[in-house]
């Protein structure tokens, strides 16, 4: 059981927040790169950790990320008009360039050159440092003096062919979707079939290390007769990224909207190789991570609107335990219907979910070593270049000692 003023810790993200103001001291995707594709094209609306922000590509191709409000009254700056070296609000006339700055200001034609340059100093817009990598752009809302490098995340560092991605809201908060991605025995339940409950090989051993990325959490399943524990090793790099051990591999971000909501980015990617459409049979068919969108948005077919069309016959039949197409929807059903930000101090804890209770130790003290000022893990770019994998090793086999080590050696 967490006490309340923790979970209201880990999961409010706004400014101000300790967890808003720690996740906003590293690199939050903001929007696929090709919606900005064009320079001068229309802008997009962009909700991140509680903030309404504009994103554009200037005339010029220059990225900017900027307050939806224009400062004179307020309107919205999604109606602009994108020109050569900023976006114009349509309501004044004022112009506002990538960097936030009031560099044209109309409506006062009667103003001396001194008058002119004070209130345009005063007009600026907050403005988001921006850089695109992996077809994503990625927004730093923190310190300036604090900014760090873009870590070496694996996925974005490849060729477009040998990465899928995908995107979607998810109606609650970040640390419900992260904490799902991190329950190793929900796989063998929430995601199963075919067999009886009992009968399924459920993981009874639990590791979760602090590294300098985040943390590995391992998973050890014993098949019995004397054969060796089958055991899982999935990375968590801060703040919200999970690197899934798979074939192809696949990657989840929670990205906050605001405390309520997240959009989940999904992917997949062969570091070595394009991905075939034996790879993506799956995730194209919407039965794995990636969950089918209504066309041309970001909302999932399948919702908590429709009962995510959860099928009664198919999870009579034991073909599903759920009866819900896909693991995507799965995952979004369970964690959606815990409620906006999940009640945990409703919970009871079981020795399965040691994992979970050990995540939220290594984030909470993430925040009080922020809150002191001190090294956050992520900070080195080379920090990020691991990758999850899985492994057998004799039952007493002291796994702990070794699982950075191993997911260090996977990324290379």
């Amino acid at each position: 059981m967490l006490s309340r003023e923790d979970n209201e810790r880990l999961t409010r993200v706004g400014p101000g927040t300790p967890m808003g103001e720690l996740m906003r001291r590293y690199w939050v995707p903001a929007a696929y790169a090709n919606t900005v594709e064009q320079p001068g094209g229309a802008p997009v609306r962009v909700r991140l950790m509680c903030e309404n922000l504009v994103l554009f590509r200037d005339g010029s191709g220059r990225l900017g990320l900027i307050d939806e409000r224009c400062p004179h009254r307020t309107a919205s700056l999604y109606f602009g008009r994108n020109e050569k070296d900023g976006l114009r609000c349509v309501y004044h006339g004022l112009k506002f360039d990538a960097n936030g700055h009031c560099i044209d200001l109309p409506c006062l034609p009667q103003a001396n050159n001194a008058e002119r340059t004070n209130i345009q100093r005063e007009l600026a817009v907050k403005a988001y440092p921006v850089i695109e990598r992996g077809g994503v752009v990625w927004a730093y809302m923190g310190p300036l003096e604090h900014k760090p490098e873009f870590p070496d995340l694996e996925w974005t560092r490849i060729p477009p062919a040998h990465r899928f991605a995908t995107r979607h809201i998810q109606e609650c908060n970040w640390l419900q979707g992260l904490e799902g991605g991190f329950d190793a025995t929900h796989l063998t339940f929430l995601h199963g079939g075919d067999a009886e409950p009992s009968r399924r090989l459920v993981a009874t051993m639990y590791e979760v290390i602090a590294t300098d990325f985040g943390f590995v959490v391992g998973t050890g399943r014993d098949p019995g007769a004397g054969k060796d524990i089958m055991w899982n090793l999935n990375v968590m790099l801060m703040p919200f990224h999970k690197i899934i051990s798979s074939i192809p591999a696949a990657a989840h971000v929670w990205a906050p909207i605001d405390d309520e909501n997240t959009m989940l980015y999904s992917v997949d990617f062969i570091a070595d190789r394009p991905l075939t459409e034996q790879d993506l049979k799956r995730s194209t068919e919407w039965r794995g991570i990636h969950t089918e969108n209504a066309p041309g948005s970001d909302h999932a077919i399948r919702t908590k609107h429709n009962d995510y069309l959860i099928d009664r016959s198919l999870q009579a039949s034991g073909a599903s335990m759920t009866g819900m197409k896909g693991l995507g929807t799965q995952d979004c059903a369970i964690q959606e219907s815990m409620g906006p930000i999940a009640d945990r101090t409703r919970e009871y804890l079981l020795a399965t979910d040691t994992a979970i209770v050990k995540i939220r130790r290594l984030l909470l003290q993430a925040l009080d070593n922020h809150a002191a000022g001190k090294l956050l893990p992520g900070m080195q770019p080379s920090s990020y270049r691991v990758r999850s994998t899985r492994f057998e090793a004799p039952k007493g086999a002291k796994v702990a000692d070794t699982m950075v080590e191993r997911v260090r050696a996977a990324a290379r």
